[in-house]
C-alpha cells in the first residue's frame, strides 16, 4: 500500500511539532538545572500541572489564546514558535532531500539516506534548543553540545554498516579519516585524555575556574562586565592553552610517527582506513577542528583585546557539528557566520535599536546553511583543488 504523499508529510510535521514541544522543555528547563523527565509540565506561575489536551503543540496554544486555562498567566509566543519552528525544520529537511534532492548523496541512497536525516535532523534540533537558551541567558547548556556529540562519533562509526563506505567517502556524507587525519585525530584524543588527568589532579587549573561550579552550562557565555578589575583574562587564556598543549603535542607526534616509522606506516595504513575507524576518527577530527578554530578565536581575541573574546559553549557547539558535518564543513561554517552576525548590526543600526544577542545563533545559522548548501559548497571545493 502506498500512503499518500500529504498523510507522510503531516506526520512527519506533527512529528517535529511534538520534537519541538520537548525542546521547550529542554529550553527552560535544562539552564535552570531541572529534570526534563519529571515532574510533568505544569504553569510556572501558579504551579497547576498542564493536562494532555492542554499541551498538544502548537494547537493548545492557539486555543487557550496563549493564556494559562487556570491563572491566565501569559505564556510565551516562544512556545509556538519552537514548535513551529522545528515543524517546518522536519518537513522542509525531508523535502529537500527526498524531493528536492538537494544532497545528492542522500538522493542516490533513498531508504539508507534516512540515517544522514536523522542526523542532521538531531544537530539541528539541539542547535534550536542551545540557540533559544543562548538568546535568553546567555548560556550554552553543554550536555545538548555532547548530546549531539555522541550522536555524531555514532553515527560516523557504525553508518558504515548501513551506508556502503564508498558512498559516504565520495559524497562527505559522514566524516571519514585519511590515515594521515586519522593520526592526527587519534593522538589529540590521547593529548585530550592526558590533559583532563592533569585537569582532575589539579596539575593544571581549569580556567574561571571560581565560575564554573555546575559543569552543566557555560557561565562564560554571559556577557562580560565591563569592570571586572580582578579578572585577568589573558592569565586565564594561558590556563587554558596549558590545557591544548597536550592535544597538539599528543597529534602532531602521532603523525609523525605513522609517517617515520616504516612498520609503524604500514600497519596504521590498514588498520586506519577499517571503515568503522576510518569513521570514528574523521569524526573526532571533526570534533577537534570545531572546537580549535573557534577555542584559537577565542584565546587569540582575548589575548589581544583584554577581555572574553567567546564563550567555551560555543567551542562545545562547533565541536559538535564537527563531528556531523566533518572538518571541511564546519570550518566553512565558522567563516559564514561572521555574515550573520554583520547582518543582525546593520538591522539593528537601521532600526536604531541596541539588542545584542550571543554568537552561538549566528554559529547554528551558519552549520545549517552549509548543510542545505552541502552539494554547491562540495562542486565548488572538487572544482578549485581538482578542476584549477
Amino acid at each position: 500500500m502506498i500512503i499518500p504523499v500529504w498523510i507522510w508529510y503531516t506526520f512527519t510535521f506533527a512529528v517535529g511539532s511534538c520534537i519541538g514541544s520537548f525542546l521547550n522543555v529542554i529550553i527552560y528547563r535544562m539552564p535552570r538545572d531541572k529534570s526534563i523527565v519529571t515532574p510533568p509540565s505544569s504553569c510556572p506561575a501558579c504551579g497547576k500541572l498542564i493536562r494532555f489536551y492542554d499541551n498538544i503543540p502548537l494547537i493548545s496554544w492557539l486555543i487557550l489564546a496563549a493564556k494559562c486555562r487556570y491563572c491566565k498567566a501569559p505564556i510565551s509566543p516562544r512556545y509556538f514558535i519552537i514548535e513551529l519552528l522545528t515543524g517546518v525544520l522536519f518537513i522542509g529537511m525531508y523535502i529537500l532531500y527526498f524531493q528536492q534532492n538537494i544532497n545528492s548523496g542522500v538522493s542516490l541512497l533513498r531508504n539508507a539516506g534516512l540515517l544522514i536525516y536523522l542526523v542532521h535532523i538531531i544537530l539541528l534540533s539541539a542547535l534550536i534548543a542551545s540557540s533559544a537558551i543562548d538568546i535568553e541567558l546567555w548560556i550554552i547548556p553543554l550536555s545538548i553540545c555532547w548530546f549531539a556529540t555522541a550522536v555524531g562519533i555514532l553515527a560516523s562509526t557504525f553508518g558504515v554498516y548501513v551506508i556502503d563506505p564508498s558512498v559516504i567517502k565520495g559524497y562527505f556524507l559522514l566524516p571519514s579519516a585519511s590515515a594521515k587525519t586519522a593520526a592526527l585525530s587519534a593522538g589529540a584524543a590521547i593529548g585530550m585524555v592526558i590533559s583532563l588527568i592533569l585537569l582532575a589532579t589539579g596539575a593544571i587549573k581549569r580556567s574561571y575556574e571560581s565560575d564554573d561550579t555546575s559543569g552543566q552550562t557555560d557561565p562564560q557565555d554571559k556577557p562580560q562586565n565591563t569592570d571586572e578589575p580582578k579578572i585577568n583574562h589573558r592569565l586565564e587564556m594561558c590556563r587554558e592553552m596549558l590545557f591544548l598543549m597536550p592535544i597538539i603535542i599528543c597529534s602532531v607526534a602521532a603523525l609523525l610517527a605513522t609517517q617515520k616509522i616504516p612498520a609503524l606506516q604500514s600497519w596504521w595504513l590498514d588498520f586506519s582506513q577499517i571503515p568503522a575507524i576510518a569513521g570514528l576518527l574523521g569524526s573526532l577530527w571533526g570534533y577537534f577542528i570545531g572546537c580549535g578554530i573557534v577555542w584559537c578565536t577565542r584565546i587569540f581575541g582575548t589575548l589581544a583585546f583584554g577581555k572574553e573574546a567567546m564563550g567555551l559553549g560555543d567551542v562545545h557547539l562547533m565541536g559538535a557539528a564537527g563531528t556531523i558535518v566533518g572538518p571541511v564543513f564546519v570550518f566553512i561554517a565558522f567563516f559564514v557566520a561572521p555574515f550573520f552576525g554583520l547582518l543582525w548590526a546593520a538591522t539593528q543600526m537601521f532600526f536604531r535599536k541596541i539588542r545584542q544577542i550571543p554568537y552561538g545563533p549566528f554559529l547554528s545559522l551558519a552549520i545549517f546553511i552549509v548543510i542545505i548548501l552541502h552539494d554547491e559548497i562540495l562542486n565548488y571545493l572538487n572544482f578549485v583543488f581538482f578542476h584549477r
